[in-house]
């Protein structure tokens, strides 16, 4: 079996969450995008304005989240894998669920690929319900018209309202 040698496989969109509550914030998402930009088979397109919100089902500080677009030829799987290695070099633990965090990375639109399995779920199951991911991820869709291609039978036409009703619930504001 002769695997495609990247030239051979598509670059497709995907979207990543961003977010931090411990350390300097600002700094740690600078740097995810850096280390996003690097990826092998990767192209940097565009990231989000910066959006602080309380955190979801914990405590701890507020969070500071943005969502960044990236072209890849890297799998689901294999881009996951690579967001995990840049949240553990940031020193990311996972003490328990919805802990505080250095650095969270989630892949949450890859193309408009629909997957579930153990470890992975695309488009992210609950991206829909966190104004710090809709309202970052209008931003990109204004900002890329026609690029961000969602699965099909998802549907977008609420998004801006379910976002303004999330981020009054959720205490969500521009950074």
């Amino acid at each position: 079996m002769t695997l495609p040698r990247p030239d051979d496989v598509p670059a497709l969109l995907a979207c990543i969450g961003l977010g931090a509550n411990l350390g300097d914030a600002a700094a740690a998402l600078d740097a995810a995008c850096a280390a996003l930009a690097a990826l092998p088979q990767t192209t940097w397109v565009a990231a989000s304005g910066r959006w602080r919100s309380r955190p979801v089902e914990s405590s701890g500080p507020d969070y500071l989240n943005a969502v960044a677009c990236v072209r890849t030829c890297l799998s689901p799987e294999a881009l996951l894998d690579a967001l995990q290695a840049i949240e553990h070099a940031h020193g990311r633990e996972r003490p328990y669920p919805n802990a505080p965090r250095t650095l969270d990375l989630d892949l949450l639109l890859h193309g408009d690929l629909q997957r579930h399995t153990a470890r992975l779920t695309l488009p992210h199951p609950r991206m829909t319900e966190r104004a710090f991911v809709l309202l970052p991820l209008l931003q990109l869709c204004a900002a890329l018209p026609g690029q961000i291609v969602l699965p099909a039978g998802m549907d977008a036409s609420d998004w801006p309202a379910r976002a303004q009703r999330l981020a009054a619930e959720q205490g969500i504001a521009p950074a």
